[in-house]
């Protein structure tokens, strides 16, 4: 396992995935209240918006785990 690589897409997942599940958040809460929805739509549109941002994570982590494979030669043992 190359662990370099890994631990590059970790931080990379994390990072992105604090500010996609933010504004999935923020979006429902934000239309929630600009609408006057009330707090069940809000929270409906916020768990709506979060299963998009999941969907968002799983294709980026297949596209960074396509250029930065977690198995193979370890780059380091050369």
């Amino acid at each position: 396992m190359n662990t370099r690589n890994l631990i590059t897409i970790l931080s990379m997942m994390v990072l992105v995935g604090t500010e996609v599940f933010a504004v999935a958040i923020a979006a429902g809460w934000a239309l929630a209240g600009l609408f006057d929805l009330g707090d069940t739509v809000g929270h409906v549109l916020m768990a709506v918006f979060s299963l998009f941002a999941a969907w968002v994570m799983l294709q980026l982590w297949r596209r960074a785990t396509s250029i930065e494979p977690l198995r193979g030669t370890n780059p380091t043992a050369r």
